[in-house]
Order: C-alpha cells, then sequence, then structure tokens
C-alpha cells in the first residue's frame, strides 16, 4: 500500500515540477486541506482495493472516480484545479499527505489489532473442538475396551 502512495505522490510532483507555469491562481472553488486529504485518502484505499481485487470491483459496477466525485460533491475540474493549486505549495500539500499517511497508518494498526483478536478467538474455537474430539475418543476407546 505504501509503495502506491509513493508512486502517486512521486507522480503528482514530477508533474507539478514540470509545469513552467507560474503559481496557479487560487480557483473559486477551492477544496479545503482538510476535505482534500479526505479525498485523498479515500483515493489510496481505493486504489489498494483495486491492486487487491480489481474484477470484484469491476462485477459490481464500482467506478472509483464517480465514487470519489458524488461522494465529495465535486467534479473533476474542481478536484484537478484544487489539486494543481495544492501541490504548487509544497509545504501545504505535505501537510495534507503527511495526514492521510497518520490515517493509514492508523487504520493500518487497527485492522492488525483485530487480525489479531480473531485469530486468538479462532486459536480458543479450535482447541475447544480439539478438546472435545479428544474426549470423545477417550469415551469411544473406554466404550471399546470394556465391551
Amino acid at each position: 500500500m505504501y509503495k502506491s502512495i509513493g508512486v502517486i505522490l512521486v507522480f503528482v510532483f514530477l508533474f507539478a515540477a514540470c509545469d513552467n507555469s507560474s503559481k496557479p491562481e487560487k480557483p473559486a472553488n477551492l477544496i479545503s486541506k482538510e476535505k482534500m486529504s479526505d479525498i485523498l485518502y479515500d483515493l489510496y484505499v481505493i486504489n489498494a482495493a483495486k491492486g487487491v481485487n480489481r474484477k470484484l470491483l469491476e462485477k459490481n459496477g464500482f467506478i472509483p472516480e464517480t465514487y470519489i466525485l458524488d461522494k465529495y460533491n465535486i467534479d473533476s475540474l474542481q478536484f484537478k484545479e484544487s489539486n494543481r493549486y495544492h501541490t504548487f505549495n509544497s509545504e501545504t500539500y505535505k501537510d495534507i499527505v503527511e495526514k492521510v499517511k497518520a490515517r493509514l497508518e492508523s487504520e493500518k494498526s487497527i485492522h492488525e489489532e483485530q487480525l489479531k483478536e480473531d485469530a486468538k478467538k479462532l486459536k480458543k474455537k479450535q482447541d475447544s473442538i480439539n478438546r472435545v474430539d479428544k474426549n470423545k475418543k477417550r469415551t469411544k476407546k473406554s466404550k471399546d475396551s470394556i465391551a
């Protein structure tokens, strides 16, 4: 997942660096840093999901671009202009990306903890099943030896 984030960030910074124009004007409908952070977070999560099971998303008719635009009630031009404006100021964009990174890491640790808890529960359940099976075998052996 971090590799995908890195690739996207490098692409964005290269795109911004290759642009010979002067500082872009502030768009009238500029997306705030907080909202941009939320949008990028969702984009990274969706990108990771596409990497894991693209066919399932396609089968269910999930279109990431449309989903993001609808969810945040923005259009592609507004996103493009806002992203361009924010990327021009590298400190601002760095802050946005750091928020996204922190949120992804937080979510990752929450999910890892949940996986550990689920594994413990599964092991406990399997242990109790094994005990019951062992007791059944002992009982059957005892009955067989008595007969």
